[in-house]
């Protein structure tokens, strides 16, 4: 287990949590929407004769006080059997909307709502709003089937307040259907980044929490490489660093190329990170690394510098790394060499890349892309480090992008930051 503030499932949600203000309780009253009065229409109503007959006793009880809810409730199934037209649907659902929903009467607040959605007579500026507060309604009713046509009926309108359309992905999600809450909510992100338009920071931010917390580990991915592309910061990059070292299943070959990138982005935020790389590093193969990270988490107060694990590998790693650098040209020459291993290539490029000599570390990189038996996904990775730590970084992207394999989501990490970098230095 990573013990990163992402580690335990039930705390993740905290991490991403957006702030859906549902339509409960107060929320939803008499001033959700402003329901025109009937004097409001544009032409006279034509009510029929019978539903004037229901209508007028209801409209005393509503005007006397202190209110007879209960008895104008009763009232209200008769006043819609008693609507013959448009208008006098009209004028019932905004006469039961009004009175249900001043009493937070959700239910009957939403019969009164599609009354007046049926009748074809809200005016055109209205339609998304009011299609919108049906979705709400039924939404608080748990609903979720029946709220989503009218969410999406309020975006088709128009209507831009409240984001209609994340409450879509959000009734899915309410019934547990996650993936089916992803797959639409992607949509919405593919048209936006299509069409070159900001996607809502929210939108990234719920969709990478339900995919964490639902084990979506694919879905996760995208959302996290979206998040850091739309709105790079520490809070995206260290999520996107810590979820993909949480749900990668990485040995430590993998886990040190990972952990580099939170390193030099700049988002390894615990002394667990810090220990998890020490780890992956091992000072027995790359004790000058080691020695940058320990002294890196103890001048950000990750690491406790009387912890006597830490010191211990720090002294060892410390000795280790002066043996290195004695036998630096050595290790070069024999790396060199026409017959050279690929163990002994690879271990001259990590060395180098390890002692801040990514130049040098290319070439060997470079060279063991052509040994028979070359792990190629790890090599390429290592060799677009090497590049992006020269600066080289048109080439360092060109390069991650050509990983595959389990290391593809590492290698795509790299090549978003590696981008942003390159635009920082333009």
């Amino acid at each position: 287990m990573i013990f990163t503030h992402l580690a335990r499932k039930n705390g993740a949600a905290s991490t991403f949590a957006l702030a859906i203000a549902l339509a409960t309780g107060g929320v939803i009253g008499a001033a959700a929407i402003e329901t025109p009065a009937f004097a409001q229409k544009k032409s006279k109503p034509k009510y029929s004769k019978a539903f004037i007959a229901t209508y007028q006793p209801l409209e005393v009880i509503a005007t006397t006080e202190p209110l007879d809810y209960p008895a104008l409730k009763a009232g209200f199934p008769g006043l819609i059997a008693a609507t013959e037209n448009n208008d006098d649907r009209y004028a019932a659902g905004s006469f039961i909307y009004s009175n249900a929903a001043k009493q937070q009467d959700q239910a009957v607040a939403l019969q009164g709502m599609e009354l007046m959605l049926q009748s074809g007579n809200v005016p055109e500026e209205n339609i998304g709003q009011f299609n919108f507060v049906a979705g709400q309604l039924a939404y608080a009713a748990e609903d979720y089937a029946k709220a989503r046509p009218y969410f999406q009926a309020s975006a088709d309108a128009g209507y831009t307040d409240n984001d209609p359309l994340i409450f879509v992905a959000e009734s899915y999600f309410a019934e547990d259907q996650a993936q089916q809450g992803l797959t639409y909510l992607s949509d919405l992100i593919n048209a936006k980044v299509a069409a070159g338009e900001p996607v809502d920071e929210a939108w990234l931010k719920r969709g990478l929490a339900q995919a964490y917390n639902n084990n979506l580990n694919a879905e996760a991915n995208k959302y996290s490489s979206w998040y850091v592309t739309q709105y790079p910061g520490e809070d995206s990059w260290g999520d996107a660093v810590a979820i993909l070292l949480n749900t990668g299943g990485y040995e430590n070959p993998e886990i040190l190329d990972l952990l580099r990138l939170g390193k030099r982005v700049g988002v390894l935020r615990d002394g667990k990170l810090y220990l998890e790389y020490v780890d992956a590093a091992d000072y027995r193969r790359l004790p000058a690394e080691v020695v940058s990270v320990i002294d890196e988490g103890y001048e950000k107060g990750f690491l406790d510098r009387t912890d006597p694990y830490v010191t211990d590998t720090r002294r060892q790693a410390a000795e280790r790394t002066a043996a290195d650098r004695a036998d630096m040209d050595g290790l070069i020459a024999d790396a060199n060499k026409a017959g050279a291993t690929i163990n002994t290539v690879l271990a001259a490029g990590d060395t180098l890349l390890s002692h801040d000599r990514p130049a040098d570390a290319e070439t060997f990189y470079t060279k063991a892309l052509t040994i028979p038996g070359a792990n190629t996904a790890m090599i390429m990775t290592r060799l677009g480090i090497a590049q992006f730590d020269q600066g080289q970084f048109a080439e360092a992207e060109a390069t991650f992008n050509k990983v595959e394999g389990a290391r593809k989501p590492i290698a795509n990490l790299w090549a978003i930051y590696t981008a942003q970098q390159a635009a920082d230095t333009m």
